[in-house]
């Protein structure tokens, strides 16, 4: 088990690293690949005065007059030594790991980043505890009660939750809550440790925006998976050795369905980590999907490529923490 770890390791690191270096392409190797001449790419952030001077200033601090190489050079040092960063007058000293800086706002990206996360974390948690816990609990009450009105009623929601997207579902949910009838306050985001009560209702209606859909998703996956399970030979040897029917349904049937779920809650958790974009615009939240968007609209380089990083990191590292569960899960997984 300790060699499949550090395999693990190793091979999320190799991928962290390959993810890096395509995205860094992608930003600064194809816009050359399109067409644009060094000139064109520091006209990007000259903004309106754009003297020979000025653009050379931005040619300079972006090494847009370096090789690629160089570049991705400097930004792999960032990250695991941090970095010096001419901002014109002085120079600010970029601490690992160092993702940029972003000549647009005249911030550390990694500053900026460690702001915006907490919003993103807090979303992301929050939801997933939702779509976790309400989708397998319908999923449960659904395989049992096959084809009663509990199972049909189950599946109907669950097809509508699916079907509606966070930007319709979140301002029905704000019309009906917020505006009509008052019971939460207007979304937005207030630090945990602040007001923990503040921050929950603040919160609450994003989260089940994003819980709604995900939540219908995991139902149907665990309805498929439990009525799958119940037909196998070891719970009919359970149930032959006279034990109680709980401990038939959520020991043995409920943990052999639950090796995809898990493989799916990994992957939506880690994009929920690189950000909630969607519910981050339509609530209003600060969060790293939200600034994505806002990068995209000002060409924020720097920004883009920290933001694809860290996105990028959390999906590997949701990864490697599923194929660890699966142990945990399925004993055969250990066993092999």
């Amino acid at each position: 088990m300790i060699t499949y770890i550090i395999r693990r390791l190793f091979s999320a690191l190799a991928l962290l690293f390959a993810m890096s270096l395509i995205t860094f392409f992608i930003f600064f190797v194809f816009p050359r690949l399109g067409g644009q001449t060094t000139e064109s790419l520091a006209e990007q952030y000259v903004g309106k005065t754009q003297s020979p001077q000025a653009i050379a200033g931005v040619i300079h601090r972006f090494g847009f007059d370096q090789s690629v190489w160089v570049l991705y050079g400097r930004f792999i040092k960032g990250i695991f030594f941090g970095y010096d960063y001419d901002i014109g007058t002085q120079m600010a000293h970029c601490w690992a790991p160092c993702l940029g800086y972003s000549y647009k706002t005249n911030e550390l990206v990694s500053h900026s980043i460690g702001q915006w996360f907490p919003v993103t974390f807090s979303l992301a948690i929050g939801s997933s505890i939702l779509w976790l816990g309400f989708g397998i609990a319908a999923g449960i009450a659904s395989a049992l009660k096959k084809g009663t009105i509990v199972d049909r009623v189950g599946m109907i929601t669950a097809l509508v939750g699916v079907s509606l997207p966070v930007y319709l579902v979140g301002p029905l949910l704000m019309l009906a809550f917020v505006f009509n009838w008052h019971v939460f306050p207007d979304p937005g985001y207030v630090p945990f440790f602040r007001s923990p009560v503040d921050w929950l209702t603040h919160l609450l209606l994003p989260w089940i925006s994003v819980a709604f859909g995900l939540a219908a998703l995991y139902a149907r996956l665990t309805r498929v998976g439990m009525l799958d399970t119940m037909n196998e030979d070891f719970i009919r040897t359970a149930r032959a050795k006279g034990l109680h029917e709980r401990t038939v349904i959520f020991k043995h049937a409920l943990r052999a369905a639950l090796t995809p779920i898990v493989t799916i809650f990994g992957m939506d958790l880690g994009f929920a980590l690189g950000g909630v974009a969607l519910a981050e615009q339509v609530f209003n939240l600060p969060g790293i999907g939200r600034q994505a968007v806002d990068a995209v609209s000002q060409s924020d380089l720097p920004v883009l490529l920290g933001i694809t990083v860290v996105a990028t990191a959390f999906i590997v590292l949701a990864n490697l923490v599923v194929d660890l569960l699966y142990s945990v899960v399925d004993p055969r997984v250990r066993a092999s």
